[in-house]
């Protein structure tokens, strides 16, 4: 196991650590988050703990993928596991926040019908031998989302303060992105789709 895939490794512990803190009853065992007061916003601290870790696990996800064509690293288990640190960091934390109200649940919603029609278009393509590459629409929807995110754990500070949601900007941002990325997976990949319909057509 290389650096590489040790880093995505941490980064499904990290999700692991996150989710327990934002879900386990603390409150059951007489354990409980202070309240702070930051720029005139009370702020429950279980989320900026819960924020510096998806932050450290998001950085993870550029510098493993850096580090592995840097130094010619990239193995199918690394692309494996990546892939699925990458859904379960990001889709963990949409679908927590949503439910805890901090994010729109259409955008839990959307994002993760993106990734099944996605992941269904790579793995018809792997069936027929192709790799489907990673697009630049998919990547700045991975980043934009990172960043809304982040944001969102942190309270949206400091632009709360002046009544500015960025949080939400990116996270809309990145949810249209996710949509258009969807679409261009598809359009790239719709002639390897239904290309065993066609020549069962004689077309």
């Amino acid at each position: 196991m290389n650096t590489p895939t040790k880093l995505t490794v941490s980064r499904i512990v990290l999700t692991i650590v996150m989710i327990f803190i934002l879900l386990f009853p603390f409150y059951d065992i007489g354990v409980e988050f202070p309240r702070l007061l930051i720029g005139g916003i009370y702020v429950k601290s279980e989320y900026l703990v819960a924020g510096v870790i998806f932050l450290i696990a998001s950085l993870t996800d550029f510098i493993d993928g850096y580090l592995a064509r840097k130094n010619h690293q990239v193995t199918d288990l690394g692309k494996m596991l990546d892939a699925i640190a990458d859904k379960a960091l990001v889709n963990s934390a949409l679908i927590i926040l949503a439910v805890q109200g901090f994010v729109p649940a259409i955008i839990p919603v959307v994002v993760i019908f993106r990734d099944t029609i996605v992941d269904a278009i790579k793995m018809e393509a792997s069936s027929k031998g192709r790799v489907v590459a990673a697009i630049g629409s998919g990547k700045i929807k991975t980043a934009t989302m990172m960043i809304g995110l982040v944001l969102t754990f942190f309270y949206n500070l400091p632009f709360e303060m002046w009544n500015l949601r960025i949080s939400d900007f990116f996270l809309y941002f990145a949810m249209i992105m996710s949509i258009v990325s969807m679409i261009e997976y598809f359009n790239l990949n719709k002639n390897l789709i239904f290309k065993k319909k066609e020549e069962s057509e004689g077309i």
